[in-house]
Formats: structure tokens, C-alpha cells, sequence
């Protein structure tokens, strides 16, 4: 444990920020996993949804630091990419 009170602080404040990025993190997985889980089933207009739903919830965990920006863009980019595809065909 810290002995100074100014780095107790930090620890406790690092606590709750880890809490809270591993539950944002957490839901950016499932997210993506909806409209993996909706493209593998083929149903092109459930991947779309959860295409719709998962973009906000990966862009925000890139502004929030969750995950790289261009990371984010990429994820979306090939997310969309593969759905498109889906409903070409």
C-alpha cells in the first residue's frame, strides 16, 4: 500500500478506471460478436442491426481509449465490409 495520501489516491481512482474499462471493453466484445454470430448465421438483415448497434459502442470505446482509433475504423471498416457481402448475396 501507498504511504503517501496523493498516491493512495492514484490507486483507488486506478481501481475504478480499470472497472470501468474492462466493463466498456467487455461490450465492444459482445458487440462485435453479435454481428459475427449474426453473419456466420446468414442472416443478413440480423447482421445489419447488430452492425447498427456495434459501430456506436466500437467508436466510443476508441474516444474513450478502449481500443486504438484506427483499430476502431478498421474493426467497423471490415465489419461492414463482410455484412454487405451478406446481403449481396
Amino acid at each position: 500500500m501507498a504511504n503517501i495520501r496523493s498516491a493512495a489516491k492514484a490507486a483507488r481512482k486506478g481501481k475504478r478506471r480499470e472497472a470501468i474499462n474492462t466493463a466498456r471493453k467487455s461490450r465492444v466484445r459482445t458487440s462485435v460478436r453479435k454481428v459475427e454470430e449474426a453473419i456466420a448465421s446468414g442472416d443478413a438483415k440480423a447482421a445489419m442491426e447488430a452492425l447498427k448497434a456495434a459501430q456506436p459502442e466500437i467508436i466510443r470505446g476508441a474516444n474513450k481509449k478502449i481500443m486504438h482509433k484506427r483499430a476502431a475504423a478498421r474493426k467497423v471498416s471490415r465489419l461492414t465490409q463482410r455484412v454487405k457481402a451478406l446481403s449481396k448475396s
